[in-house]
């Protein structure tokens, strides 16, 4: 399938001097397949943030990993978001949109309305964790599609930039995202979802390694603690072995358990 624009008409932020596409989505959509009465079953859908620091998407943090949920028979999208030079307002929007926008066309590519997740990884794990903290459940004004919700389902975080504080987040993301923002400003706390955390946050899945040496474990230490305080179902799997940007860690003893694991979370979810 050829790539998908989240906006037809007018991406907001849209700056074509930076030299970046308009947002789009690339669909791995799974055949479909019919229940006991002969009747199309609908699929579960996760939308796939790649990390990259907010400076570039890495390509084996997107594709692989919607291959590896088709296994399953979960379709996905990938989220081609913006970056810098664009800023948070921009990043935010589009995955905001891409929620909103698979929700609306949930139909056309017979997946569930109500089982649609977020995935990310380092700096897009950031953007899923914001997917789970500052949604909405529809804006009053836009298009149609502003005004469906951008709640997702569930969210996983794959080590995950879950802070804007300099203490212990990522510095380059966090410059890439809020600029030269003040230190324990407004900023830093909006965009550090472990701050964030809502009565209504979906269930959400973390993994990290202990040693990662870009984005350390404190990060989702901190968000599960905050997950527990406000009793969102959770699970959270620190592995030994690894650093940082695994991808699928297929050739990292202990860590390459994670795409079962999210697998068999998901469809405990009723992906």
């Amino acid at each position: 399938m050829e790539n998908i624009k989240l906006w037809e008409n007018n991406t907001p932020y849209f700056d074509p001097s930076y030299g970046q596409i308009e947002t789009e989505m690339t669909p791995y959509i799974v055949p479909e397949t019919l229940d006991e009465n002969g009747n199309v079953k609908k699929t579960g859908c996760v939308i796939i943030a790649p990390g990259g620091g907010y400076t570039h998407t890495e390509p084996r943090e997107g594709g692989p990993i919607a291959e590896m949920l088709n296994e399953v028979g979960i379709s996905a999208f990938v989220l081609h978001y913006r970056y810098e030079p664009y800023d948070y307002r921009a990043t935010v929007a589009d995955i905001k949109r891409a929620v909103r926008w698979v929700r609306y066309h949930a139909d056309k590519y017979n997946i569930a309305p109500d089982k649609i997740a977020t995935l990310g990884f380092s700096a897009g794990g950031h953007l899923s964790a914001l997917s789970a903290t500052l949604f909405d459940y529809g804006l009053e004004d836009g298009d149609e599609i502003d005004r469906v919700s951008c709640r997702p389902d569930a969210s996983v975080f794959c080590y995950a930039v879950l802070t804007m504080n300099l203490d212990y987040g990522d510095d380059i993301s966090r410059r890439a995202f809020i600029g030269d923002a003040e230190h324990g400003g407004e900023l830093e706390r909006l965009y550090s979802p472990y701050l964030n955390v809502r009565d209504d946050t979906p269930p959400v899945l973390m993994w990290h390694t202990s040693g990662d040496p870009i984005v350390p474990v404190e990060n989702p230490l901190r968000m599960a603690r905050e997950l527990s305080a406000k009793k969102i179902p959770f699970e959270f799997h620190v592995f030994p072995e690894g650093a940082h940007g695994l991808g699928l860690a297929a050739d990292t003893p202990g860590t390459c358990q994670w795409p079962p694991l999210v697998q068999n979370w998901l469809k405990r979810q009723g992906f």
